[in-house]
This record gives C-alpha cells, sequence and structure tokens, in this order.
C-alpha cells in the first residue's frame, strides 16, 4: 500500500482544551470511520493537535487507543497511518460485537424502562427517515444510539470496552456498504423493540445477535471506494 500525507481538514472547530482525552480519542475515532482520514493516510500528531487545538499528549494517548482497536497502524521511526480495512479483522470484530449485544439485551430485558424503549422507537424512527433519505451519516448515527440504549441501560463496564474497541471497524466497512439493508434493519429493529417491551429476553437476544451477525461487511469495500 501507498502512503500519504493526510490532508488535515480546513475550518473544523477546535475542541475545548478542558475537555477529556475521550474527547479527542472520540474526534480521531469519528473522523476515520467516517473517511475523512482514509486508509493509507499518515496521522502526524502535531498536525492532530493543531487540527483539535488541543496539546500533543491527549493525540498521541488516543492514537494508542486506536491501534488497539485496529483502525490506525503505528510502523517504527515512521508516522501512525490509517489501517486498511482487512475483511476478516471485520468478521472477528462483527462476530465479537454480535454476541455483546446479545448479551446486553438477553440481561436487560424485562428491567428496561418504558421511557428507554420509547427513546428506542424514535432512534429508529430517525434512523428510517435517514435511510430513507439516503443520509448514511444521520442513519448510522441513529443506528448506534438505538443499540447503545439497551448497552447503557445494563450497565456493564467490561460489556461495554469490547463494544467501543470493536464496534468502529464494523461502522466503518458499513459505512461503504450502506444503503441495500437499511429498510430491511427499520423492520429488524421495530422486531427488537417490540420483543424487549414484551419482556421475550430470549427473542430479543436472538433478534439483537442476527441484526449485528447479519449485517453486508463481507466483501472488501475499499474495491468500490
Amino acid at each position: 500500500m501507498q502512503y500519504v500525507a493526510v490532508p488535515i481538514p480546513q475550518g473544523s472547530p477546535a475542541v475545548d482544551r478542558a475537555l477529556l482525552r475521550d474527547d479527542v480519542y472520540r474526534r480521531l475515532r469519528d473522523a476515520i470511520v467516517d473517511g475523512t482520514f482514509r486508509p493509507g493516510e499518515q496521522l502526524k500528531d502535531g498536525e492532530l493537535a493543531e487540527w483539535l487545538g488541543v496539546s500533543r499528549t491527549p493525540v498521541r494517548e488516543a492514537l494508542l487507543r486506536l491501534g488497539a482497536s485496529g483502525l490506525v497502524v503505528a510502523l517504527p521511526g515512521r508516522s501512525t497511518t490509517v489501517s486498511a480495512i482487512d475483511i476478516q479483522v471485520v468478521r472477528d470484530a462483527k462476530d465479537v460485537v454480535a454476541a455483546m449485544h446479545e448479551l446486553a439485551v438477553r440481561q436487560v430485558t424485562g428491567r428496561i424502562s418504558a421511557h428507554d424503549v420509547d427513546r428506542m422507537r424514535d432512534a429508529n424512527r430517525r434512523f428510517a427517515a435517514a435511510v430513507a433519505s439516503g443520509d448514511v451519516s444521520a442513519a448510522l448515527d441513529a443506528d448506534e444510539e438505538l443499540h447503545q440504549i439497551p448497552v447503557a441501560a445494563l450497565g456493564n463496564q467490561a460489556l461495554e470496552a469490547v463494544i467501543e474497541r470493536f464496534d468502529p471497524l464494523i461502522r466503518r466497512a458499513e459505512r461503504l456498504r450502506f444503503g441495500v439493508d437499511g429498510r430491511v434493519s427499520v423492520s429488524r429493529h421495530e422486531q427488537l423493540i417490540d420483543l424487549i417491551e414484551a419482556g421475550d429476553a430470549e427473542g430479543a437476544a436472538s433478534v439483537a445477535f442476527d441484526i449485528w451477525h447479519s449485517l453486508a461487511v463481507d466483501e472488501n469495500p475499499e474495491a468500490e471506494a
């Protein structure tokens, strides 16, 4: 793969200097997932720090976390680069994330509040509207919000850490393939929410697993990017 220097976006508002390291990590993670930083591009901590309006220290820490997630690769003596999308790695991550969501939904069903169920329905309505309008970013944001609700309601920090580590790998590949399965996902979301509301833990868990495990990320998305 040929490595190229990353074109740092211009005009992006700087983050507040008081924000925690997590905010820098999320900004860089999201820039990789949404394609702002593409596979093979170099990420120089000084340029990234200037872009975000922070010191190099939280940027370097964020890059280490991104390396642990497989989103970047640090080459000795060279700048860190955005990793290529490895479909086998994505498949492995998909298996793990699907199992985590299955576990979360099974354990939270029967305990989740009616307010949280309503929030899931609202997120799915926004997801459906975004799919209909072809707004990939809004659709994926609403989808992430929907699935995060039962995870947050469970409050299992170990489970949340696993999802946080591997979910971005799936989202990056999914974004490049998004479209054909969107309308199917709307109905599957509704089925999931209905089963959670009805207190059917096993049925809801099965649907949660299937939603994640059946994501169409099994071909090389970079071939069409």
